[in-house]
């Protein structure tokens, strides 16, 4: 479906949440063991809310699979799924020389025994900048990049960073010349490529630069977890294997996807609807500008020569560019932010598009106490004072007060920490 606007988007994740959850509005709270669910016990409802049945409870879980799913090469990229490419895009990903001073990599802040991520509130290359660091693991599902989605490809946010000068600082014409005047550099772009790298022109030589990276990243899925172990018994009726999944992890599973109604956007086998949401988190940075997320994003993305509506897209007929073609500014695109997958969510902290929540711990309690009217309309806007052309009330965001318990909190934290891949990545 094209992308059109947030609305539709978010609209078309709420109708697939509800076509994973069923008919009915999922309501399960408190202890709900794995025999429980196999016998056909129904959940406690919350006062005012109709029963989840057991089976658009099991078919929201399932919906959350299986794992890893299948995936295909992207056509924007001719070089993806090569393995030559990807031990290229490899060394590049790992190589300070693309940078402005020979200091800073890819890998400076996408460290692989931090998930990909570097820990920081923040990332910080040459200097600090603004958002926190997102893991490029699973990167190859996504359809938009970045906190903003300012790019439209693996490839497109795979330059991005060498040209910001807070993050590696160099120069499109610096990165080129690297490729070509380096040998061991020259020698992997001809062996990718088929051609020299002296006999391409600058864009084209910097956007295979961001497809050979991309094709390496395109290696990075996350493994299998706890919670997959689960979900793959109940999809085969094992309830042997299902009461291996702890306890309090399958309480915060039947909240997550009952009344906390966590997968309206933390949904499918990735746990994201891939799109922008407002998070309830200040846009106003420390210095007092104003990041305006999605917005801006979009305005980047509009004018990027290297998104999928240019020369160096190698789908033909260009159906990549699809979405792209169809993404428009709207004013409920200010202070949005891309929805993450959840996937070794536990291992990637802290959170938040500035880092501000330490721990999962946080993330859940700053989603039980939070008051979106409230932080609706103290936002700053573009038109003049905070409130000013917004709508009485968040209309353009599924934000609710959860209300959670302390258990409750403990019990979606151990559901969370369930989705992490059973070998920390090396």
């Amino acid at each position: 479906m094209p992308f059109r606007s947030a609305t539709v988007e978010r609209l078309r994740g709420l109708a697939l949440a509800v076509a994973l959850c069923g008919a009915s509005t999922l309501a399960a709270q408190g202890p709900h063991t794995a025999s429980a669910m196999a016998s056909g016990a129904v959940p406690a409802a919350k006062p005012g809310r109709p029963p989840a049945s057991d089976a658009s409870v099991r078919e929201a879980i399932l919906g959350h699979g299986p794992w890893p799913p299948p995936s295909s090469p992207d056509p924007s990229n001719r070089v993806a799924g090569s393995a030559a490419a990807a031990r290229f895009g490899h060394k590049l990903f790992f190589d300070p020389r693309l940078s402005t001073d020979g200091t800073v990599a890819c890998s400076t802040c996408h460290v692989p025994e931090f998930g990909y991520t570097d820990r920081r509130p923040v990332a910080v290359g040459l200097a600090p900048t603004d958002r926190n660091t997102k893991s490029v693991v699973d990167a190859r599902f996504n359809r938009w990049f970045g906190w903003s989605g300012a790019t439209d490809s693996l490839w497109a946010a795979s330059v991005r960073p060498l040209l910001d000068p807070r993050e590696m600082g160099s120069a499109e014409r610096h990165v080129v010349d690297r490729v070509r005047r380096e040998p061991d550099l020259a020698s992997g772009y001809r062996r990718v490529f088929g051609k020299p790298a002296d006999g391409v022109d600058d864009g084209q030589l910097f956007a295979d630069i961001g497809k050979a990276m991309a094709a390496f990243q395109a290696t990075l899925v996350s493994g299998r977890s706890a919670f997959d172990d689960y979900r793959d018994a109940l999809a085969r009726g094992d309830r042997r294997a299902q009461a291996r999944y702890p306890a309090d992890a399958l309480r915060g599973l039947q909240l997550f996807v009952g009344r906390a109604q966590c997968n309206l956007c933390h949904f499918g086998p990735q746990f994201t609807n891939g799109e922008f949401d407002k998070v309830g988190i200040s846009v106003r940075r420390p210095d007092g500008r104003i990041d305006w997320g999605r917005h801006d994003g979009i305005k980047a993305l509009q004018s990027s020569r290297f998104s999928l509506l240019g020369r160096f897209n190698d789908d033909p007929a260009r159906r990549t560019a699809q979405s792209t073609r169809h993404v428009a500014l709207t004013n409920e695109a200010y202070g949005q932010f891309r929805v993450p997958g959840l996937r070794n969510v536990a291992r990637t902290a802290p959170y938040m598009h500035d880092g501000s929540l330490a721990t999962l711990t946080d993330v859940v309690r700053h989603y039980s106490t939070i008051d979106a009217v409230k932080l609706h309309l103290a936002m700053p806007h573009s038109h003049g004072e905070p409130g000013d052309d917004l709508p009485a009330r968040p209309t353009d965001s599924v934000l609710r007060t959860l209300d959670l318990d302390e258990r409750e909190i403990a019990d979606l934290v151990a559901f969370l920490e369930s989705l992490s891949e059973r070998r920390p990545r090396r």
